[in-house]
């Protein structure tokens, strides 16, 4: 069996990174540039940290501030037109994974015009010419999506989260400066951390599994679970940084073999309802693995040994139990919603959004097989 790796061509890790930004602009020669970001980050000052350095450097920026935290169609419109006016030579994405996904979106049309109804991105795409240069500085440590090859946009039109897939989105370049992430309020903090412990589950589990994504995504989940409470919860400065490093090893996983169904259904939760995609992924994670148990409890024993617990002379319905139980305790020390009743999503609409899930671009590598009953039967244990 052949398989594929792929990653961004460079990146730099460290408090301070972000200074690396002057040289790199400078030397790839990069003169005008679009910074896409949210308006947050520019009220609180993250935003400076990091253009200081591209005025070092020389660079003309523009900035569009307008990402939204599940970004739409209309985000990358906007984004679009400004960077096309401003006839810039790369993009510098500052944020989480909502900004750096729209970076990437705009990025493949500005080269990929037949793009520009951004709809067609949908699933995997096949575009012909690699995005205008992106330099992702992540501000959360969620969504790796400075390394991966993914993005997701939301179709409000037709209610529905994009997952695109292409190879040529990924950024050139990437710094993970924990300075950056250093400040996220604690709700932030905890709900991208659970999103990247399930990028790593999930992608672990997968059914496209294999040596080299394995290694990654044990190491990453052992970090996350042991440090992520004291990361949100207290700030500890170890901490944040050791779960901004484990979010991007998460990422060098799952972007080469898949998710599964957690993805699936946190999608629809925010396609219908803009439920923040880290609350729903971690709100939906404990359910999800508890179904698929049943068919790879050898992989839980190995999850369970990585967050430290006592596996040995476990049956497999411990093992699960003990990985579901650990990953329930940390999410209720973090003070994540524990119900989808709990975040307002009404039971009558849980059959409309399994549907939507069954067909996402997640659902193939869930290590279990899944029906459309399976999925609604999962939303009401979460509900």
């Amino acid at each position: 069996m052949i398989n594929r790796i792929v990653l961004n061509e460079t990146s730099y890790f460290g408090r301070g990174a972000r200074e690396k930004l002057q040289e790199e602009l400078s030397s790839r020669g990069f003169k005008k540039v679009l910074l896409v970001t949210d308006r947050n980050l520019v009220e609180s000052g993250i935003v400076k940290m990091v253009t200081e350095y591209i005025e070092k450097s020389g660079a003309v920026y523009f900035i569009y501030d307008g990402v939204k935290p599940n970004p739409n169609v209309k985000n990358v419109k906007d984004g679009l037109m400004m960077a096309q006016l401003n006839n810039v030579n790369a993009i510098i994405a500052v944020g989480g994974g909502s900004t750096i996904d729209t970076a990437k979106a705009i990025g493949i049309i500005m080269t990929n015009p037949e793009y520009v109804d951004v709809v067609s991105l949908d699933g995997v795409t096949s575009t012909k010419n690699k995005a205008l240069p992106i330099i992702a500085l992540p501000t959360t440590a969620g969504t790796a999506a400075e390394v991966t090859i993914n993005y997701v946009i939301t179709d409000e039109v037709n209610t529905k989260k994009m997952v695109c897939v292409d190879v040529h989105d990924i950024p050139v370049l990437s710094i993970i400066d924990p300075d950056l992430m250093q400040g996220m309020p604690q709700s932030i903090a905890a709900s991208t951390g659970m999103d990247a412990l399930t990028h790593a589950m999930e992608g672990y589990i997968t059914k496209a599994g294999w040596l080299i994504p394995d290694m990654f995504h044990i190491n990453a989940m052992a970090l996350i679970y042991k440090n992520l409470e004291q990361a949100a919860n207290e700030k500890d400065y170890i901490a944040v940084e050791k779960v901004a490093y484990a979010q991007y090893i998460a990422g060098m996983g799952f972007s080469n073999v898949g998710l599964g169904i957690v993805h699936s259904m946190a999608h629809s939760l925010g396609a219908y309802f803009d439920t923040p995609h880290g609350v729903a992924n971690a709100l939906l994670l404990p359910h999800v693995l508890k179904f698929n148990g049943q068919v790879c409890p050898e992989l839980f024993r190995n999850m369970g040994s990585a967050f430290g617990l006592d596996m040995k002379d476990t049956t497999d319905e411990e093992a699960v139990n003990k990985v579901v139980e650990a990953v329930q305790q940390l999410s209720k020390k973090l003070n994540i919603p524990q119900t989808l009743s709990e975040i307002g999503i009404p039971e009558s609409m849980l059959p409309t959004l399994a549907n939507q899930a069954i067909n996402d671009v997640c659902t193939g590598g869930n290590p279990r097989n899944v029906t459309v009953q399976d999925i609604i039967n999962i939303y009401k244990s979460a509900f």
